[in-house]
């Protein structure tokens, strides 16, 4: 597929209505190395509520199309449109089906209330948007990605570009040679096993106190 080829050579779309689709790979790259996940005091605090509740939870590819979808009502940066045109939907939708795109899900009282998708190719992810329907729901979305990469080896998430946001949360800069080296190995390991288990807040978070 053309899309996978892509993001195994570093490069990804970036469409906006009216206009041919553009392929970028920028130098430097955005990456957020998990290691260096930045969890702020206050962050912190929301997941161990959202660990502790019984009717929060974290969702794999439990709904792809709704976050896609949610994502794509979100303008992009500085302008009024969304570079994720049904076309790009249904380009995303496609690779779902095949296996390479995933949605990762916070759930709360049985509402998707936010999450992100992403890419995965063996061990490569890729980052591509988030929304929030509540506060710090898309935060917590990229925190149970961080903790699923920990848990099975990932080292690396690719943010594509610089932003504010993302660097508060421990994302930086690399060259895109050190990158595209990143994804050369990656690339060729074993898929991630795309799922989440409670066990893996221990990831960022100390263990539940079992009760007597």
């Amino acid at each position: 597929m053309r899309l996978v080829n892509a993001y195994q050579s570093g490069i990804f779309p970036w469409f906006s209505h009216g206009q041919p689709i553009l392929w970028w790979s920028p130098d430097p790259r955005m990456v957020l190395d998990v290691s260096h996940f930045r969890l702020h005091h206050s962050l912190r605090k929301t997941l161990q509520r959202f660990r502790a509740s019984a009717t929060c939870e974290i969702r794999i590819d439990h709904g792809f199309h709704d976050v896609i979808s949610a994502c794509a009502q979100k303008p992009r940066r500085g302008q009024s449109g969304t570079w994720i045109v049904p076309e790009m939907v249904a380009a995303y939708d496609a690779l779902h089906a095949a296996g390479f795109a995933h949605s990762v899900e916070t759930w709360v009282d049985g509402r998707l209330t936010g999450g992100l998708y992403c890419i995965g190719i063996g061990h490569a992810v890729f980052g591509e948007s988030m929304f929030a329907h509540a506060p710090d729901a898309s935060k917590i979305a990229l925190a149970a990605l961080v903790c699923l990469c920990k848990r099975q080896g990932a080292t690396k998430i690719d943010c594509q570009q610089n932003t504010r946001h993302l660097a508060s949360l421990g994302a930086g800069e690399i060259g895109r040679a050190t990158f595209l080296e990143h994804l050369e190995s990656a690339s060729r390991m074993a898929s991630l096993d795309w799922k989440f288990e409670p066990v893996y807040w221990t990831e960022l978070l100390p263990p539940l106190a079992i009760s007597a």
